[in-house]
Order: structure tokens, then C-alpha cells, then sequence
């Protein structure tokens, strides 16, 4: 949600983050915590929407993910509200497309998205189908003291009820992609569902696309096979070499709730969001011949401002987190927006991060330029000038510490680091120093956790490597 903010006592804390609250099952993600904010929730609704719009709630494969969903939909119920809730575990913007079409109160997901097994969390999703605005949340949190946290008396089973929402979803995503040129293409591909949401969807649109498909992990582990439900690095290893014994066009998967999209290309190499950012902005404007704004948080890279100059498109961009990009989607025709941590959404979408979508889009890249994945790559980072190195360090500080070092930046802003001059500093969402020559560093402190995350884009690896270093330096030096 908006900002971190602990509330509430009940049976644990109630921590709101940047998409909602999410907390460790039985520790404070307990039955009571979810009546309490599922009333908090309910009074804002009874302010925003009649009662005669039914209120969605979904789950995702977590466990106790569903009994939770129950919980909330009992809830809902005995305050008066039609509940309709789904059938299966869902995914995010399956549920966030539901939300708009059914003509809702909005949906309340449970998930705690591509976080550890002994996470669960919830978010709620508004009638217009991306994720809620800080107002909403914020007077979401404000309802949460005052609610109860007891078992619901009177709960009206009559007014609950299970859907499908896939039918429609599939009808809706295949309104944007198109199959017949995919279908054409006779693509091979891999796809490791992660034990996901996503299951028996992405592979059906592979299935309708004509693609020559092999899935695994498609069944549901609420331990996630002992990884994480993370679409990178470590946790598709399997896929990767999948994709390379079977000389695959591409690796697809997705996140826990399947927001967020993982990309491998022909070669076995694991795309970066920023990566499959520019080269869906580059495909949506030369081979669909689409136009609009492209938006990116901060912390996401600068190659698409080049992109964005190249075709004259308009750049935005906003603070971490997709509930701002998709409000500048509802304000205006946005072509792509997207987050280096692996979410976007396009033109003629909703509002919210979609990574089913996005994996067929890359998909629909190849069947329109008939080349390699890992050569249109090269080719989309040639038109944007060239390949920027792109770090993240996660720094494990106080809060005293996290807050020294945001004072000292803001305040007293290196003249230089690592030898390029810093030539603006931006308070957006943390701090952003912008250095001559294009390069960056953000420092932006977890509102959750005890941690500073810099970020940084360069020219060079050594460029890169000289910047860490310094900043490290320089933050240690900072230590109350």
C-alpha cells in the first residue's frame, strides 16, 4: 500500500507495504489479522460502492491461501454483500479483469505474490481493474484499529457464491495478441508454471496459439517445490536447460500470482525485465504500429527514455510500485509501462501488471521478425544506443541507520561519485542522483524491512563495479 505503516495489535502486526499487506502464515497473517482487514476493506466499500455490486475475492496457491479466502467472503457476507469468489486458485490479473467486467465493488486477492512459502498476504483491487491508489489504501489502513477481528455471527451463505473468471480472461487476452501470426510462426516452447497461478491458463493460450509447448511444475506446492515462485535466476535453472537440450525458441514463466513474467531466450540466457521492457516498446511501435506514452518507476532503465526519443513518444516516470503506473494508464494512452522487477502492462490492457500477457507478447515478438529471440535483443539495444549495466545492492541497515544515509544525500549530495559528476538529484521515491553521461544510482530504504536497496545503471562494468564500491563506502561511513 501507500506506505509502510504498522497498525493494530491483534494477534500480530499489521505491516502495509507497496502492494498491500503480507505477512508470515500464523505468526501476524492469521485468521483473526485477515477479519480485521477484511472489515477495514468492507467499511471503505460501503462508502465508494452500492451494495448491490458483488465483491470478488481470489487465491492464490499458498497455503491456507483458499481457507483465508473463505474467511474474508464470510465476512463480507454478514456485513450484507454479494460475494462471488473463485472456483480455483487465480491469478492477480485474472481477477483484476474480473473485477472490472462483473461491474464490482472490486476483488480482495490473497497472495503474497513472488514472496517465500510461509508468506501469504492480501491486496484490494478496485473496479478498475489495477491496483488501489494511495487515497484508497490509506483510508483502508485508517479503518483497521477500530475493526473487530471476531468470527462473523450472521453470516449470509446465500450471498456466496463460485466462479470461473478464465473464460472471459482468455477471451480478452486473445483480443490483444495476435494468435494467427503466432499460430504461424510454430514456436517451441518451454514453460515452468513455478507450481503457480498461472497454470491451465499460459498454457492454454500456448495450446490456442499452436505453439509446440511442454509445461512443467503445473500442479500446486504450497512449499513450491523448496524454491521460491520467483521467475529468475536460481529458480529456472530447470527451464533454462529445458530450452537449451530441446532447442526451444524461448522459456516462459511467471510469478507466484503470475504478475510478473520470466523470459528465456534460445540461448539459455535469462532476459532482465528492463531487457523485455525495451524490446516489447520497440515491438509495439515498429511491428504493431501502436503509439503512447512510455512510463517507468526509478528504479526501472533509462534505455527506454532512449527508446522513447528514437520513435517520439512521450516518458513518464513515477515512484516504485504498479499502482502508479497504472494510474497514469487510466490518465492517458499509455503504450507500455513497467518495473525493472519484472511487471508491465500495455496499451489496451487494464491497469495492472500482467505476466501471463507479457510472456505471450515476447512470443509474438518472434513470430513477427522470424529471427532468434537473443538476435532481436541485440537488435533493440543497438536502436537504444547500446547496453547499459544495471545493480541492485541490498544493504542490511538500521532504521536509524537507513535514515541517516536518505538525510545525508538529500541533504549533502555528493559532488561526484566514483569520478562522473552528479548533475540533478531527484526525491521522487528515495533518492536518485542522475550522473553525466546517463548513468544513475538510487538509494530507496525497504518500508518493510531493515534494508537500503541502490540501484544503478552505467556504461561499463568497471563503471558499475567503481560505483558500488563507493557507495558501500560511503553508506558505511554513515552508521549512527
Amino acid at each position: 500500500m501507500s506506505a509502510t505503516q504498522v497498525i493494530g495489535e491483534g494477534t500480530g502486526k499489521i505491516v502495509f507495504g507497496t502492494d498491500g499487506w503480507r505477512g508470515i502464515i500464523a505468526d501476524d497473517f492469521t485468521f483473526p489479522n485477515v477479519r480485521k482487514v477484511t472489515r477495514a476493506i468492507a467499511k471503505y466499500l460501503s462508502t465508494a460502492y452500492d451494495q448491490s455490486r458483488p465483491v470478488l475475492v481470489a487465491y492464490d496457491t499458498r497455503f491456507l491461501a483458499e481457507e483465508f479466502a473463505i474467511a474474508a467472503a464470510n465476512v463480507l457476507s454478514s456485513l450484507g454483500w454479494t460475494v462471488k469468489i473463485v472456483d480455483r486458485d487465480c491469478p492477480t490479473p485474472v481477477i483484476a479483469y474480473a473485477a472490472k467486467y462483473l461491474n464490482s465493488a472490486g476483488a480482495l486477492m490473497f497472495t503474497a505474490s513472488h514472496n517465500p512459502a510461509p508468506y501469504c498476504g492480501i491486496k484490494y483491487i478496485p473496479d478498475y481493474a489495477g491496483p488501489a491508489t494511495p487515497a484508497i489504501t490509506d483510508t483502508i489502513v485508517a479503518n483497521i484499529d477500530s475493526a473487530a477481528d471476531d468470527v462473523p455471527t450472521g453470516v449470509q451463505s446465500h450471498l456466496i457464491s463460485r466462479f470461473d473468471p478464465k473464460p472471459d480472461y482468455l477471451k480478452f487476452i486473445y483480443t490483444i495478441l495476435d494468435c494467427d501470426r503466432i499460430r504461424s510462426a510454430k514456436l517451441k516452447v518451454k514453460y515452468d508454471a513455478l507450481y503457480s497461478t498461472s497454470r491451465g491458463y499460459l498454457d492454454t493460450v500456448l495450446e490456442h496459439c499452436g505453439c509446440d509447448s511442454e509445461s512443467f511444475h503445473t500442479y500446486r506446492d504450497v512449499l513450491f517445490g523448496g524454491g521460491m515462485p520467483e521467475p529468475k535466476g536460481d529458480q529456472l535453472i530447470e527451464l533454462v536447460a529445458a530450452v537449451k537440450s530441446d532447442q526451444a525458441d524461448i522459456g516462459l514463466a511467471t510469478d507466484g500470482d503470475s504478475d510478473r513474467f520470466g523470459i528465456v531466450d534460445e540461448q539459455g540466457t535469462v532476459l532482465t525485465p528492463n531487457m523485455v521492457l525495451l524490446l516489447l516498446a520497440r515491438h509495439l511501435v515498429v511491428n504493431k504500429g501502436k503509439r503512447g506514452a512510455i512510463v517507468r518507476t526509478v528504479a526501472t532503465t533509462h534505455l527506454l527514455d532512449n527508446m522513447a526519443a528514437k520513435y517520439g513518444l512521450p516518458i513518464y516516470e513515477t515512484a516504485v510500485g504498479f499502482k502508479y503506473i497504472g494510474e497514469m494508464m487510466r490518465k492517458t494512452d499509455v503504450l507500455i509501462g513497467g518495473e525493472e522487477s519484472g511487471g508491465l502492462s500495455i496499451i489496451g490492457h487494464i491497469p495492472e501488471k500482467d505476466g501471463i500477457l507479457a510472456d505471450m507478447l515476447v512470443a509474438e515478438v518472434i513470430a513477427y521478425e522470424g529471427k532468434p529471440l537473443s538476435q532481436i535483443v541485440a537488435e533493440a539495444l543497438n536502436e537504444a544506443g547500446g547496453a547499459l549495466f544495471n545493480h541492485r545492492l541490498d544493504l542490511h541497515l538500521s532504521n536509524d541507520h537507513k535514515a541517516a544515509v536518505i538525510s545525508h544525500f538529500k541533504h549533502n549530495p555528493p559532488k561526484a561519485i566514483a569520478g562522473i559528476a552528479v548533475k540533478e538529484i531527484g526525491l521522487k521515491d528515495g533518492v536518485k542522483l542522475y550522473l553525466e553521461g546517463g548513468s544513475w544510482v538510487l538509494l530507496r530504504p525497504s518500508g518493510t524491512e531493515p534494508l537500503m536497496r541502490v540501484y544503478m545503471e552505467t556504461t561499463s562494468e568497471a563503471q558499475q563495479n567503481a560505483i558500488a564500491q563507493e557507495m558501500q563506502t560511503i553508506i558505511k561511513s554513515l552508521e549512527p
